[in-house]
C-alpha cells in the first residue's frame, strides 16, 4: 500500500521537519519528520499517503517557489533563506494530465491587412485562426499550412473583436460603426443579415455556452451606446436589449450557469439572467471604469466540446445532440466542484474577484497594480489569474481567494493583453514595447523573448490545444509562434 511504502522512506537518513500545503497556500496535514535526502518519487507517495489519495496522483513540488528536480535536499542548497531547524513547507501542484510545449520561435509572418492588426482568436479546435483590423476585413488564416484561407468583407470601419462560436460553425466580427456580420469560416461569406441596433462601437461579443443550447445560435454583445443586446444567428434579429447601464459596457461574458456578467465605465458589473434578461444583481467597488471581466471557466466555454486531456480536436461529425453531450461532459469534468467565480479589473489600478451568481459582496479586492488594468485572464485549471497593466508588469493571484502570489517584470512599455497555455504552466504577454513574453509559472521568471514585431503588439492569443501563439498589432502583420 501506500502507507506502507511511504513509511519505509521515513526510516534512516538526517531528517528534517516538513509539511505540505496547496497551491492556495493552505496546510494540509500535520508536520511530519522526513529525510532531507528525499527525493520526488518518494515526496510524491507521502503525499499521496497524506492527502488519502486511494490511487496515486502525479505532483510537482516546490520550496519557496523552487521546484524539486530531485531531492529536497538539493533544493534547500540553492535556497539561501531556508532555516532547516524549523518547519519546511512543501507546495504541491497535480500535474497536468498533458503538457504544452513552450514556442520558442516565430513560425509564420503573415501578411494582408493593410491597417493595424487588433484582435486575433484561434477556432475552438485550434485549425483556424481569425483577425480583424483597422482595414476593415477579417481573415481567416489555416493553421496547418499558415497561410490565408478567405478574406471576409463587408464592413466598413475598423474590426474591434472576433468570436467564435464554441461549435466553430460560424464567426462574429463587431466593427466601430456598431455593427456586427457573421460568417461562415469555411467559405468568409457572410450568413444572413448584417446585425444593426447599436449606435455606437462594439467592445465585447460572447456566445451562449453549447453544453446549455447545442445550436450555438445566441450570441450577446456589448457596446459604448450602453446597451448589451442579445441576438439570434439562425434569424440575425435582435431577441433582447438589456439597458441598465449608465455609460459604457466594456465587456460582457456568457457564463456557464445560465448567467450574463458585464462591466462597465460606470463602475459596475450587471449579473443577468440570459434565458429572460433580468437584472439579478450589480456588483460595485470600483473607484472607476471596469476595462475587463474573465470566468474561471472561460477556457472549458472556450472548447466546447473539444479536450485536449482526451485529445479529441475536431467536432465537424458529430451531431448537435452529441456535440451538446460531449460539451456537458467536458464542463462537469473540468469544473469539478468550483463555483463559477468572476475577476474584474479597472482604471482604478484594483481588480475584484466576485462570486457573482451567489452574492453582491466582492470575495477578494486585489491592490499592486500601479496603473490601470488593462486585462484580466484565469488559468484553464481555474486556479490563477493573470493580470496585464499600464504599469508594465503582470501580476498574478489565486484564482480561489484573490491573494497575490508574484510579479513579473520585463517589458518596458503597458502591456496590452495575456494568454495562458492549456496546461497552465506558461504565460504568453504582449506590450505596447513591441516584444511577446512567455513566463513560466512554477518557476516565476521569464522562460523566453519574443521579438519580431516592430510597432506595439495590441493582442495575442494561445491556441485551445496549445501548439500555437499568434499576435497582431500596429506593424499590420500578424506572428505565429511555435515550438522548436
Amino acid at each position: 500500500s501506500l502507507s506502507k511504502m511511504a513509511a519505509s522512506v521515513m526510516e534512516d537518513a538526517r531528517q528534517i521537519l516538513a509539511q505540505f500545503k496547496n497551491a492556495d497556500g493552505d496546510l494540509v496535514g500535520t508536520p511530519v519528520d522526513v529525510p532531507i535526502s528525499i527525493d520526488r518519487h518518494n515526496l510524491e507517495l507521502l503525499c499521496n499517503t497524506v492527502l488519502g489519495n486511494e490511487e496515486n496522483v502525479s505532483y510537482d513540488f516546490t520550496v519557496s517557489g523552487v521546484d524539486i528536480n530531485e531531492t529536497l535536499e538539493g533544493t534547500i542548497s540553492v535556497l539561501e533563506a531556508v532555516d532547516t531547524e524549523k518547519c519546511i513547507e512543501i507546495c504541491y501542484i497535480p500535474q497536468a494530465v498533458f503538457k504544452v510545449k513552450a514556442v520558442t520561435r516565430c513560425s509564420s509572418t503573415l501578411t494582408g491587412h493593410t491597417e493595424a492588426v487588433i484582435a486575433v482568436s484561434f477556432s475552438p479546435n485550434g485549425r483556424q485562426l481569425a483577425s480583424g483590423s483597422g482595414d476593415s476585413t477579417v481573415r481567416l488564416w489555416d493553421i496547418n499550412t499558415e497561410t490565408p484561407h478567405v478574406t471576409c468583407k463587408g464592413h466598413s470601419h475598423w474590426i474591434l473583436v472576433v468570436s467564435w462560436s464554441h461549435d466553430g460553425s460560424k464567426l462574429a466580427s463587431g466593427c466601430k460603426k456598431g455593427e456586427i456580420y457573421i460568417w461562415d469560416p469555411k467559405t468568409g461569406k457572410q450568413l444572413g443579415k448584417t446585425l444593426s441596433g447599436h449606435t455606437q462601437w462594439i467592445t465585447w461579443i460572447s456566445w451562449e455556452p453549447i453544453h446549455i443550447k447545442s445550436e450555438g445560435r445566441l450570441l450577446a454583445s456589448s457596446s459604448k451606446d450602453c446597451t448589451i443586446r442579445i441576438w439570434d444567428a439562425n434569424v440575425f434579429l435582435c431577441v433582447r436589449v438589456l439597458g441598465a447601464h449608465t455609460h459604457s459596457v466594456t465587456c460582457v461574458k456568457w457564463g456557464g450557469e445560465g448567467l450574463l456578467y458585464s462591466s462597465s465605465h460606470d463602475r459596475t458589473i450587471k449579473v443577468w439572467r440570459a434565458s429572460d434578461g433580468v437584472l439579478c444583481r450589480t456588483l460595485q467597488g470600483h473607484g472607476h471604469w471596469v476595462n475587463v471581466l474573465a470566468l474561471n471557466t472561460d477556457y472549458i466555454l472556450r472548447l466546447g466540446a473539444n479536450n485536449p486531456q482526451d485529445g479529441t480536436f475536431t467536432t465537424k461529425d458529430l451531431t448537435e445532440v452529441e456535440k451538446k453531450s460531449k460539451a456537458e461532459s467536458n464542463y462537469k469534468l473540468l469544473k469539478g466542484n468550483n463555483r463559477e467565480l468572476l475577476v474584474s479589473g479597472s482604471d482604478d489600478f484594483t481588480l475584484f474577484l466576485w462570486n457573482p451568481s451567489e452574492k453582491k459582496a466582492a470575495l477578494e479586492r486585489m491592490t499592486g497594480h500601479q496603473q490601470l488594468v488593462n486585462d484580466v485572464k484565469f488559468s484553464p485549471d481555474m486556479t490563477l489569474v493573470a493580470s496585464a497593466s499600464f504599469d508594465k508588469s503582470i501580476k498574478l493571484w489565486s484564482g480561489k481567494s484573490g491573494k497575490y502570489i508574484c510579479t513579473f517584470r520585463g517589458h518596458v512599455s503597458p502591456v496590452y493583453q495575456i494568454s495562458w497555455s492549456a496546461d497552465s504552466r506558461l504565460l504568453c504577454s504582449g506590450s505596447s514595447d513591441s516584444t511577446l513574453k512567455v513566463w513560466n509559472i512554477r518557476a516565476r521568471k521569464l522562460l523566453k523573448d519574443l521579438p519580431g514585431h516592430s510597432d506595439e503588439v495590441f493582442t495575442v492569443d494561445w491556441s485551445p490545444s496549445g501548439e500555437k501563439v499568434a499576435s497582431g498589432g500596429r506593424d499590420r502583420v500578424m506572428k505565429l509562434y511555435g515550438a522548436k
